[in-house]
């Protein structure tokens, strides 16, 4: 008796010390919704002190809807273009430090453009993108975000756009870089078609690079891509809801990249409001998009998940407006300067949305200002996982404390980009540069002239008045912030083509260095 007696109290023992609100938690699904090229101003959600136009022109009831039970950031930052974003994601790297300044596509090889540029001789980026494995020198080697996931138990979706390794390397393919579901992911950067009824461009000779694949059974149906791809990722999270494992969805839409082509679900609306052609189609991209948001959401919804999951909703450059945009280029972003591939604030400056349940408020707003890489180490420690070793070091700096309310942003951490690169097309900010912002401060180093601009981001989101001449202490001081992060990084910069000489930093060319 005596023994059954101590036997009985070990097993109690056992049970107090096993109550279900000691038990580990389970993580969170994590829902990552990027948008291609959308601007901050494609959204009927204000991102600005005010509402504008552009928000009264597009309808995104449930971004609406998502900033209502979330956390709205306005000063929340990626790349001018594509790739750099999308490896400074998956890596939590700067682009100055990856050096996938560019978008990526041929492998070993960087773009004609930058290879016949008047004035500048481009180094030799990592054309290839990034590469789970090493021995690649033109691809950055690195742990990729979704493997650390998959690492920790997640179950890991790529659903749409990946543009994260050029053709014929490792990277082109999301099953390589830690996914588990590979929907319609491969090397290229945007569609030959959005149309179903064209195979999504399948089929269609000399375009084999831009047609999107393994959406077959879509082919031939009047089904837009955006929709498609949803559904094909839905399918996947719905298995992962049902064996009862966290999931982790990349949501990466070719939308709205170009070829802008209508959703016909929505465009009638827009030509009625008076836009052109081309502005409609592009609006009823937009809409579209939205609809696949609000379609994961209500998902959650009906399958009891939306309580233990967590939305970031982001996109990867400024919205486009140096071309294939109706009206006058490099307007479609204002009150923001320029657009896609600028360093002025309508190509970097993003539409950022998290919501959370149980940590984040509903419907509140962020000044904090905060980088593509810092994504990286967030949904790291949104999941929980706090002893990962990476190959990688990393230059993004977690946001989990802005969500929960613990702190705000002081002004004193600086953001970098660095393009030493040439994209294609002109206009405000464009062209290869460097720039730094820090608290209300930005100055953009252009490698061409060696010229430079300095705006008061805070008084002047427009960069209308350069403050070079008028502030050269505040002058002075950014370019040697920006210097200082170039050479410790180890930042590739271009060369003179008439000197053959590097191009100097920032600080040089002011005398200071």
């Amino acid at each position: 008796m005596r023994r059954y007696a101590l036997l009985l109290i070990f097993m109690m023992l056992v049970m107090n010390s096993c109550q279900p609100d000691e038990l580990p938690k389970r993580p969170p699904n994590i829902v990552l919704f990027l948008v291609d090229d959308m601007g901050w101003q494609d959204t009927s959600v204000p991102f600005w002190t005010s509402g504008t136009p552009f928000n009264d022109r597009y309808h995104t009831p449930n971004m609406e809807r998502l900033a209502k039970e979330g956390m709205k950031f306005t000063q929340a930052y990626a790349t001018p273009v594509c790739s750099p974003t999308r490896i400074s994601l998956m890596t939590g790297m700067n682009a100055a430090r990856h050096r996938v300044t560019n978008w990526t596509l041929e492998k070993d090889s960087m773009k004609q453009m930058e290879k016949d540029h008047p004035i500048l001789e481009f180094p030799m980026w990592n054309v290839n993108g990034m590469s789970p494995f090493g021995g690649d020198t033109l691809a950055v080697h690195a742990m990729p975000l979704p493997q650390a996931l998959h690492d920790a138990g997640y179950f890991t979706i790529h659903s749409g756009k990946a543009h994260l390794g050029a053709i014929g390397t490792p990277g082109e393919n999301p099953l390589n870089l830690g996914f588990d579901i590979n929907i319609a992911g491969h090397a290229a950067g945007a569609p030959e078609s959005y149309l179903g009824t064209q195979n999504f461009g399948n089929g269609k000779e000399g375009k084999e690079i831009w047609a999107v694949p393994g959406l077959e059974e879509y082919h031939g149906k009047d089904i837009f891509l955006t929709e498609a791809i949803t559904q094909e990722a839905l399918k996947a999270v719905d298995s992962a809801v049902t064996a009862q494992q966290p999931f982790f969805l990349y949501m990466s839409h070719y939308a709205v990249h170009t070829p802008i082509m209508e959703d016909q679900r929505f465009v009638e609306k827009y030509l009625e409001k008076g836009l052109d052609s081309i502005e409609s189609r592009y609006a009823s991209m937009v809409e579209g998009m939205d609809k696949s948001l609000g379609d994961i959401m209500d998902y959650l919804e009906r399958n009891n998940s939306e309580e233990n999951t967590v939305i970031l909703f982001m996109s990867d450059n400024g919205g486009l407006s140096a071309h294939a945009r109706g009206g006058e280029p490099h307007t479609h972003n204002a009150p923001l300067s320029s657009g896609k591939g600028s360093m002025h604030e309508g190509g970097i400056r993003e539409p950022m949305l998290v919501k959370w349940p149980n940590e984040v408020e509903a419907e509140t707003v962020s000044d904090y200002q905060l980088i593509i890489e810092d994504f990286y180490p967030s949904i790291l420690e949104i999941a929980g996982i706090d002893s990962l070793q990476t190959l990688q070091k990393i230059d993004g700096e977690s946001f989990v404390s802005i969500l929960k309310g613990e702190k705000e942003y002081n002004g004193i951490r600086p953001l970098f980009w660095h393009y030493p690169n040439e994209w294609g097309p002109s206009g405000p900010g464009i062209g290869a540069a460097s720039a730094v912002r820090k608290g209300n401060f930005k100055l953009i180093y252009y490698h061409a002239y060696r010229s430079m601009e300095l705006f008061n981001i805070q008084e002047d989101i427009g960069e209308t008045e350069n403050l070079i001449e008028s502030n050269p202490e505040m002058a002075r001081e950014m370019a040697a912030i920006l210097s200082d992060y170039l050479m410790d990084v180890k930042a590739q910069m271009p060369k003179d083509k008439s000197t053959g000489k590097k191009i100097p930093y920032p600080i040089e060319v002011l005398g200071g260095f």
